[in-house]
């Protein structure tokens, strides 16, 4: 009768503590690039959040500039909280042409967008 032991430690069968070791080194590095990944990725999500949402407000300034020229600077109200703007006036290499800016911030980003109007209209 070949009968194996019951107990795993005298049959020779299971995991020696080195198999063990190296098993939990591979996960636990599979895990910090899983975890690394995924900080890295939602970095990169958080920034274009902000940029789109600095990118609308700018559109909404270049348009109340349209109906409005004027030369401003101030922060935008709840729930742009932290964002300020600020608006210029501008003459064009454009014969007959002004430009309007607008640039607009938070925090290290910022984004600038500007058009072409006509003097006086």
């Amino acid at each position: 009768m070949n009968r194996e032991p019951d107990n795993l430690f005298m049959g020779g069968r299971g995991f020696t503590l080195f198999e063990v070791m190296i098993s939990l080194a591979i996960v636990g590095g599979l895990l910090m690039t899983l975890i690394y990944t995924l900080n890295y990725h939602l970095g990169i999500a958080e920034r274009q959040v902000t940029v789109t949402t600095l990118t609308n407000l700018a559109k909404e300034k270049i348009y109340e500039m349209e109906r409005n020229p004027q030369v401003s600077r101030g922060n935008f109200p709840e729930p742009n909280i932290g964002v300020s703007y600020e608006t210029f006036i501008e003459d064009s290499a454009f014969p007959g042409m002004k430009e309007i800016r607008v640039v607009v911030k938070k925090e290290k980003e910022s984004m600038d967008l500007s058009e072409l109007m006509r003097k006086g209209g």
